[in-house]
C-alpha cells in the first residue's frame, strides 16, 4: 500500500531519520523527521497557477507545536491550540529565512510550508529538526528549490564547541547559535551569546556549518530516489523593457540616489516609476509589474555599481562610516527609565518599566509552564516610514523584539541581586536602516536611566554587503535601500569587549568566511564608536531607581521562620501589608521580597519582618510590651512576636510584693535577656536599668 523511502544518519552522537511515502501523500512534499523521540511532520504544497497581480514570492511558513506531542492538554477555556505563540512565530521565521533566497526570482507561485511537532522528548529540540524536515519536503517536491539546506545548533562550554546540544547542555553554555545553509554556503545565523569574541563567533559558525553538511547530503540522496517531476517555470523576456528603461531613466535614477534625504529620494523614485509605467500603459504585452521589476533591477545596478567602483554610498558616507548619532535619557518624567536614540533617519523612543514578580510573564509551552522576568516589546508604526498601514503586532515586530532581547539579556543583573521584573517598550518613530539595532542601543540607555545595574552598556549595528564576482564591499550602518538592494543583512550587538547577539541573513551563495570575518571586525569598530556616543548621554547605571519606581528589597530568613512570617492562615503577612502598604512575597527557600510604593513603606515592612525573625541575644537589651501578668512574674513581648518571662525577682532592684506593684498590662518596658530555659527566654527589667 505504501512505498516508503527512508534515510538515516548519525550527527553528534544522535540519530536523525527522514521518511516519506506513508503520511500526507497528497501534499507536494511530506517528510517525517525523527531525532530521539522528537518527531516532526513537515509538508509543502505549492499553487499550480500564479496570481498575475503579485510581484513577490508568496511563501508562508507556519511552524506548529501540538500539545499532545508532549502529553499535555492546552490551558485556557477552549482547550485547543489557538493563535501561534511567540516561540512558534520565531521558529517559523527561522525556517523561512534560509529557504526563501533559494527560489528563483521568476517563481511567484504561492508556497505553504507546514512543519508540525507531533512528538517531543524535551531534550532534542524541534527547531533544528523542523528546518531539516522542511528543507527535505521542498527538495522532493519538484519545485524549483535550489537547496537543500541543513541546520545546526552550536553551544560553547569551557572553551569547547558542542554540536546540537541538548536543553540540559545549553543551560551551562555561553552561546546558543543556530546556523543554516547549503552544503557550500551559510545563509542564516541567529544567536545569543555571553560576550564572545569575533573569532569565537566566526569559529562557531564554521563549526555549525561543518556539522550540518552530512545532513544536506542525506537529503540529496533521498531526493534522488523520490523527487517528483520538476515544475516548469516560465521566464518572460523583458529585455526590451530593460533596454528602454536604461536609456530613458538611468540619469534620473542616478540623480535620485545622489539625494541624501530619504523622503526626497523616495519622491523622486516614485515620479520616475509613474513615468516608466506610462511608457507601456497601452502595451498589452507587458504589465505594470513587468515594468516595475525591470526598474528595480536598474535601481539595484546603479546603487551597487557606485558602491563597488566608486566606494560611494547613497548618502555620501564612506563604507565604514556610521551616521550621526544623538542620545538623550530621562525624556519622560513619569516613567521609570527612558531614552531617545537617533541614528541618521532612524529613531526609537525606548521606555523601561520595573515591576515585581507578580508582573512576570507566564508562558506555556511543550516544556511546561515557566515565567519570564525580562520582556522587550518592539513597535513599528507605519508613520515611522511616512506611510499609512495596519497597526498591530506581526512577525516582524516579534522577530525584531526578540533579536534586541537576546542582545541585552546577558547583561542584566541576576534576580538575587536585583529582584525586579523588566519590561522594555521600543517605539520606532523613524526608520531608515536597522531599527532593531536602534532598539538595542535605546534599551541599554533606558535601563541605565532606570537604575538597573547592567553589567556593561550594549550597542548594535547593521552591516551590509555588495558583491559581484570576486569584488565586494562591506558596509557599516546600512540604510534601508542598501539592505533591500544588497546581498547581506548582518546585525551584530554587544559590549565594547564581546558579542551578545548575532543575526545574519545571506541573499547569495558566494559569501566566504573571509568576508564574514571582515564584516565582524568592521562591525566591532562601528559598535565601539556607537558606545562612545551613547556614553556621552549616560555611561553607567544610575545609583538608585527613580522616585516613581517601586522600592524593592529582599531578605533571606531561616526556613523555620517562614511560618512565622506568614502567620496562621496568612494573618501575619496580611498585617504587614496593611500596616506598611507594601507587597510581601515569601518563597519556599525563605526569600522574602518586599515591594513598596516608597522607601518609608518598604522600611516599615522590612522592620516588621526583621522583628518577627530576629533571634534573642544574651545580655542584649530590648524594648518590649507587658502582655500578661502572673503571680510569679510578667510576660513581655519583644522582637515582634517573641515573648519572654520577667520573674518577679527580676522586676526591680528591691523586694516586690506583687507584680502589679511594678507593671501592668500594656506597659512599655526595657528588658535584658539573661538566659534561656528549654527554649523559653528569661528576661530582667532590673538588670536592663542597671
Amino acid at each position: 500500500m505504501f512505498k516508503v523511502y527512508k534515510k538515516e544518519i548519525e550527527v553528534a552522537g544522535k540519530k536523525i531519520s527522514l521518511e516519506t511515502g506513508k503520511v500526507a501523500r497528497q501534499a507536494d512534499g511530506a517528510i517525517i523527521a525523527k531525532s530521539g523521540e522528537t518527531v516532526i511532520l513537515a509538508t509543502v504544497v505549492g499553487a499550480k497557477k500564479v496570481n498575475p497581480d503579485i510581484d513577490y514570492f508568496p511563501l508562508s511558513v507556519n511552524y506548529q507545536e501540538k500539545y499532545y506531542a508532549g502529553g499535555k492538554i492546552p490551558g485556557g477555556y477552549f482547550k485547543r491550540e489557538a493563535r501561534p505563540t511567540e516561540s512558534e512565530t520565531l521558529i517559523s521565521r527561522l525556517i523561512d529565512r534560509p529557504i526563501r533566497p533559494l527560489f528563483p526570482d521568476e517563481f511567484k507561485n504561492e508556497v505553504q510550508v507546514l512543519p508540525t511537532v507531533i512528538s517531543y522528548d524535551k531534550e532534542n529540540q524541534p527547531d533544528i529538526l523542523a528546518i531539516t524536515a522542511s528543507s527535505a519536503a521542498l527538495a522532493i517536491s519538484g519545485m524549483p528549490f535550489m537547496g537543500p539546506v541543513g541546520a545546526s545548533r552550536v553551544g560553547f562550554v569551557d572553551g569547547e564547541y558542542i554540536l546540537n546540544p541538548s536543553k540540559t547542555e545549553l543551560e551551562n553554555s555561553s552561546l546558543d547559535l543556530v546556523v543554516a545553509g547549503t552544503k557550500d554556503a551559510v545563509l542564516m545565523v541567529e544567536s545569543e551569546a555571553n560576550g564572545l569574541t569575533e573569532e569565537e563567533m566566526l569559529n562557531a559558525v564554521k563549526f555549525g556549518h561543518e556539522g550540518f553538511v552530512p545532513v544536506v547530503e542525506m537529503i540529496e540522496e533521498l531526493a534522488k530516489e523520490c523527487r517528483k517531476p520538476e515544475w516548469i517555470v516560465e521566464k518572460k523576456d523583458l529585455s526590451e523593457i530593460k533596454e528602454k528603461l536604461e536609456l530613458t531613466f538611468t540619469d534620473d535614477l542616478k540623480k535620485a540616489f545622489a539625494t541624501k534625504d530619504k523622503q526626497d529620494r523616495s519622491n523622486q523614485i516614485s515620479e520616475i516609476t509613474d513615468k516608466a509605467k506610462k511608457l507601456y500603459e497601452e502595451n498589452e504585452n507587458y504589465t505594470d509589474l513587468d515594468v516595475n521589476s525591470q526598474l528595480k533591477s536598474l535601481e539595484k545596478f546603479i546603487v551597487r555599481t557606485d558602491i563597488l567602483e566608486k566606494k560611494k554610498r547613497i548618502d555620501g558616507r564612506g563604507l565604514s562610516d556610521v551616521r550621526a548619532i544623538s542620545c538623550e535619557v530621562g525624556i519622560l518624567p513619569r516613567t521609570h527609565g527612558s531614552a531617545l536614540f537617533t541614528r541618521g533617519e532612524t529613531q526609537a523612543i525606548v521606555v523601561a518599566t520595573l515591576g515585581t514578580s507578580d508582573d512576570e510573564q507566564r508562558l506555556e509551552s511543550l516544556d511546561g509552564q515557566h515565567r519570564e522576568r525580562f520582556m522587550l516589546h518592539y513597535n513599528f508604526p507605519p508613520f515611522s516610514v511616512g506611510e499609512t498601514g495596519r497597526i498591530g503586532t506581526g512577525r516582524r515586530e516579534i522577530g525584531h523584539g526578540k533579536l534586541a532581547w537576546r542582545a541585552i539579556n546577558s547583561s542584566l543583573p541576576s534576580k538575587d541581586s536585583f529582584p525586579y521584573t523588566f519590561r522594555i517598550v521600543s517605539e520606532i518613530t523613524e526608520s531608515n536602516g536597522s531599527s532593531s539595532m536602534a532598539t538595542v542601543c535605546g534599551t541599554s540607555l533606558a535601563l541605565m536611566d532606570a537604575g538597573v545595574p547592567i553589567k556593561e552598556p550594549v550597542a548594535g549595528i547593521a552591516m551590509g554587503l555588495i558583491k559581484e564576482g570576486d569584488d565586494f564591499s562591506v558596509l557599516s550602518d546600512i540604510l534601508g535601500d542598501e539592505d533591500h538592494l544588497g546581498d547581506m543583512d548582518f546585525k551584530v550587538a554587544g559590549t565594547k569587549d564581546g558579542i551578545t547577539s548575532l543575526q545574519m541573513d545571506i541573499k547569495i551563495t558566494g559569501i566566504t568566511f573571509e568576508i564574514m570575518e571582515q564584516a565582524l571586525n568592521q562591525a566591532k569598530d562601528g559598535r565601539v564608536h556607537i558606545l562612545g556616543e551613547m556614553n556621552k548621554a549616560l555611561s553607567v547605571s544610575r545609583d538608585d531607581v527613580g522616585k516613581h519606581t517601586p522600592k524593592m528589597e529582599q531578605v533571606n530568613v531561616d526556613k523555620k521562620d517562614i511560618a512565622a512570617v506568614i502567620g496562621k492562615g496568612g494573618a501575619t503577612i496580611r498585617e504587614i501589608v496593611e500596616k506598611s502598604g507594601a507587597k510581601v512575597d515569601v518563597n519556599d527557600e525563605g526569600v522574602v521580597t518586599v515591594a513598596a510604593p516608597d522607601e518609608e513603606s518598604r522600611n516599615i515592612a522590612m522592620q516588621m519582618i526583621k522583628d518577627i525573625t530576629a533571634k534573642a541575644e544574651i545580655n542584649k537589651i530590648y524594648k518590649g510590651k507587658v502582655m500578661k501578668i502572673m503571680e510569679f512574674g510578667a510576660f513581655v513581648n519583644f522582637l515582634g512576636k517573641q515573648d519572654g518571662l520577667v520573674h518577679i525577682s527580676e522586676l526591680a532592684d528591691k523586694r516586690v510584693g506583687k507584680v502589679t506593684d511594678v507593671v501592668k498590662e500594656g506597659d512599655e518596658v526595657k528588658v535584658k535577656v539573661i538566659g534561656f530555659d528549654r527554649g523559653k527566654v528569661k528576661l530582667s527589667m532590673k538588670q536592663a536599668v542597671e
